[in-house]
């Protein structure tokens, strides 16, 4: 699971009521209008109230400029795919381009069978939909008369074209193993929705998606990851997914995409004023806040301007131990259990990959430590930068600072806790099961993890108290200080004994 560097989209999902289609037109301009990238309209022609797909997008390409579009997703078993093909790469080409191309399997089959389409079970479904990728495929390169013998569609001798301006990308609506493997093998893209696939669901999957995307010899990061959303906007956050403020909506979509690769975000919206708060407030504050991680990421968690030595953050100014220092001494190294060390490199690619995932949920919470950091920097700078003639701008920045600092400690310390959640209660019992000898250390870890809960307790304690009291600062600084000195070897310590047995014994963590 990682931030595959896409640029970030943001669309509406608009529902196909032919009842309500002078709102769906309008919507649409709309969306072009205020900077929104992308628009979907799913596609169920069984459903007598939806007008039909193709001639709704057709329609919508007329009357925008620069707005993408694609169905999301095309019901295949009512779409023969050599049409299809002909269809996006025509519509392409009169849009100048603005087509990708969502593509699903097949669902609700009484209401397929009632217009003669074909009844399949999940396997045949997933095999006519590979199918139909190299049919569309095909008749979108330039060649020859081409020929394709498959047990669900077949060519023969028809000749490519017209062939899209642009390549357009064929994202699978995809749920299931297989499905999600298809995707990894031969998939531009991937579309989930929040309705099948919640965010905690996210990482297991695109994991499928990713492990088969490697298996084919494919980059992950070829595919793109777009996610239908759906929420409300409130003047407090609740405790769901996308029910707050736009700023709550920033922080959780901003995670999306820095966690699980997520670079297309469309939300599904008939109201106007939904979607202006959503393309002019969550859509920039998602890309600044994604684009500040990246450009942190790129200096690396070592970088000195931004990573200071535990020796340098466990002495106050006057030289006297700070309280630092016997918290530390919890997770002192030398009484830690350790275990003889096996050669790693004897293991097979896949097997070391698998290792390799827990290095890479740490360097998440690494980088989002150092952003802690950072954002902790900038509110003293912009303490010592106040100045009699600019003390309100000043104050005013300065509440923004320590309000944007708290959201992201909090923020923080929630994907601690489900990190370290998720260890304690299945991560760490396979090792145990797998490996008896593993117990002592798997045990320390699970106290380790107490004093980190600690720590996370004290600096929320702490910024509570630099709320309501700004010179209060120190506080806050002095927790951190001490998270990074524990956290990062408590990291450091579990990588050291854990990695190579996951490889080893292939656990799927």
């Amino acid at each position: 699971m990682a931030d595959f560097g896409h640029e970030l989209w943001f669309g509406a999902f608009l529902t196909p009521d032919a009842a309500g289609h002078h709102r769906i037109v309008r919507q649409a301009v709309l969306a072009d209008e205020i900077g929104l990238d992308i628009i979907g309209i799913q596609d169920h022609p069984y459903q007598p109230s939806f007008l039909d797909t193709w001639t709704l997008l057709s329609t919508l390409a007329g009357r925008t400029e620069r707005v993408r579009l694609f169905p999301d997703v095309v019901n295949l078993p009512l779409r023969p795919p050599a049409v299809l093909a002909k269809a996006a790469a025509s519509l392409d080409i009169l849009s100048g381009g603005r087509v990708e191309l969502g593509l699903g399997s097949g669902a609700f089959w009484d209401g397929i069978a009632a217009m003669d389409g074909p009844r399949r079970s999940p396997g045949e479904a997933v095999e006519a939909l590979e199918e139909a990728i190299g049919v569309i495929r095909a008749l979108w390169t330039p060649g020859g008369a081409v020929r394709l013998d498959g047990r669900h569609y077949r060519l023969e001798g028809a000749h490519p074209g017209p062939f899209p301006p642009h390549p357009i990308g064929l994202w699978l609506g995809a749920y299931k193993r297989r499905m999600l493997e298809l995707t990894g093998r031969l998939g531009d893209g991937w579309v989930p929705s929040s309705g099948y696939a919640a965010p905690g669901e996210l990482g297991a999957m695109s994991e499928i998606v990713d492990a088969a995307a490697e298996r084919a010899g494919r980059d992950p990061g070829e595919i793109r990851r777009a996610y239908n959303i759906a929420g409300r906007f409130s003047g407090v956050a609740g405790e769901g997914f996308l029910d707050g403020p736009p700023a709550a909506w920033a922080e959780q979509l901003a995670e999306l995409a820095l966690s699980h690769g997520m670079s297309v975000f469309v939300l599904a919206v008939d109201d106007d004023r939904d979607l202006k708060v959503f393309a002019e407030e969550v859509a920039p504050a998602v890309r600044e806040a994604v684009a500040r991680e990246r450009g942190r990421a790129r200096q690396g968690a070592d970088d000195p301007a931004h990573v200071r030595t535990a020796s340098a953050r466990t002495v106050r100014r006057d030289g006297e131990p700070g309280v630092q220092a016997g918290r530390t001494a919890l997770l002192d190294d030398s009484t830690r259990p350790r275990l003889p060390k096996r050669d790693i490199s004897a293991l097979t690619p896949r097997q070391q990959a698998n290792g390799q995932r827990l290095v890479l949920i740490h360097d998440h919470l690494r980088r989002e430590l150092t952003q802690i950091r950072d954002a902790l920097e900038q509110v003293a700078a912009g303490r010592s930068d106040a100045a009699a003639l600019r003390s309100m701008i000043n104050q005013l920045t300065m509440r923004q600072n320590y309000w944007t600092l708290g959201t992201f400690c909090a923020s923080y310390c929630r994907l601690l806790t489900t990190h370290h959640t998720i260890e304690d209660e299945h991560m760490f019992p396979m090792l145990t099961a797998a490996q008896e000898s593993l117990a002592p250390v798997v045990a320390r870890l699970e106290q380790e993890h107490e004093v980190i809960a600690g720590v996370l307790t004290e600096l929320d304690a702490a910024l509570v108290a630099m709320i309501e009291d700004p010179d209060r600062l120190d506080g806050v600084r002095e927790q951190v200080d001490l998270l990074s000195d524990v956290l990062l070897s408590h990291l450091r310590y579990e990588e050291e004994e854990l990695v190579e047995p996951i490889a080893r014994l292939n656990l799927d963590i």
